[in-house]
């Protein structure tokens, strides 16, 4: 008996083939899934708080900004270790950490130097709260704590109250702060002490903290050219 002849089934090969296709594995390339992993924003947050950090050298009133780069810099590299398939930048959240605690502790100990050392040698450091009446006596107008600075050399910061004169400045009112001096508000008697600088001192306006010593004097006749009458005076030699 011969045997049957054979057929050929073309389209039985191709789903033969096709299966055979569809049952080899894809190669998966590691580098296609890292690049899904989205950047955490607290990270980046925390790096731009490191970098505005460097304010806090010139004023320690910005801390807040480094504190703020330490905290979300702590949490954003906890974020990142918890998902760590879903988000990156950790190494961006610790160059933020560091670089905000670096200059949190540049800024203080900058600031504390200079409080050390701002005082020239003769004068006493006063402050505005030595000038303020006592409240727990009604009508005082100088306390006893101003009435002994009379004819001392002292050293005192305070901000220019301006005036029409903005160059070569002689004669002019310190303030406590400049909230009152640059917008328009009214100091308190005892926040304003009028100042004659000696020669060859100059002053040309800023709205920047000054540092002045020289001799203080409680007068309650003298007036200033912008703001009537102080009650304190000081002949200054020394202006920073």
């Amino acid at each position: 008996m011969s045997p049957a002849p054979s057929t050929f089934d073309p389209t039985a090969h191709d789903a033969r083939e096709m299966s055979t296709a569809l049952d080899i594995p894809t190669a998966v390339d590691p580098l296609a899934e890292e690049q899904y992993r989205a950047l955490s924003l607290l990270a980046v947050v925390s790096f731009g708080c490191g970098l505005l950090s460097a304010l806090v050298l010139i004023s320690v009133w910005l801390s807040l900004i480094a504190v703020l780069g330490v905290l979300v810099g702590l949490y954003a590299g906890y974020q990142v270790r918890r998902q760590p398939d879903e988000l990156t930048g950790g190494g961006l959240a610790r160059a933020g950490l560091i670089l905000s605690l670096v200059m949190l502790i540049a800024g203080w100990a900058r600031a504390g130097y200079v409080y050390a050392t701002e005082v020239p040698e003769g004068y006493q450091r006063v402050s505005y709260a030595q000038l303020q009446p006592d409240n727990r006596r009604p009508g005082e107008i100088v306390p006893q704590s101003a009435l002994a600075l009379d004819g001392q050399r002292v050293f005192i910061k305070g901000y220019v109250y301006p005036g029409e004169q903005s160059r070569g400045i002689k004669r002019f009112v310190l303030c406590r702060d400049n909230g009152a001096c640059c917008f328009g508000g009214q100091p308190k008697l005892t926040d304003m002490i009028q100042v004659d600088l000696e020669e060859p001192l100059t002053l040309d306006y800023s709205p920047f903290l000054k540092r002045l010593g020289g001799i203080f004097y409680v007068d309650r006749t003298e007036a200033s050219d912008d703001l009537g009458g102080v009650l304190y005076r000081l002949e200054a030699d020394y202006l920073r």
